[in-house]
């Protein structure tokens, strides 16, 4: 599934001037979800509506905060794990040996993430085999 995209504004354009001159790009199947949202929920869509145009910044800011955060732990979770298994610390090491420690940490990061990734597509994969099955 891919998600919208918008371009960047042009130079100069800040606050609501960028939002007038930004060109968005619509996902239909996006929209569609969000069209489906708001038929199931109408109090809050309108709840919604009626919001003042800086609570609703903050709410989306709030919102890239949650997932930032998020990330973080994550990551830190990741960085803990592989720092308390001397083995695949060890192969890390020799993968990164000439990187900086940035580098390093992204790419670790990086390849712990794509594995994650990985392995959650093959368990609902397995998963959707197993309910796909009947007797």
């Amino acid at each position: 599934m891919s998600t919208p995209k918008t371009r960047t504004p042009p130079n100069g354009a800040t606050g609501a001037n960028a939002s007038k001159e930004s060109n968005y790009v619509s996902n239909p199947e996006i929209e569609a979800k969000i069209d489906d949202w708001i038929k199931q929920n109408p109090k809050s869509w309108t709840y919604i509506q009626a919001l003042p145009r800086e609570r609703l910044e903050r709410t989306v800011v709030l919102n890239d905060v949650r997932k930032l955060e998020a990330r973080q732990r994550v990551d830190g979770e990741i960085m803990t794990a592989i720092n308390n298994d001397s083995t695949r610390k060890q192969a890390y090491d020799i993968l990164t040996k000439d990187m900086s420690d940035e580098q390093r940490d992204e790419f670790i990061l990086k390849m712990e993430r794509e594995k994650r990734r990985t392995k959650q597509q093959s368990q609902g994969q397995a998963q959707t085999r197993r309910e796909g099955v009947t007797v």
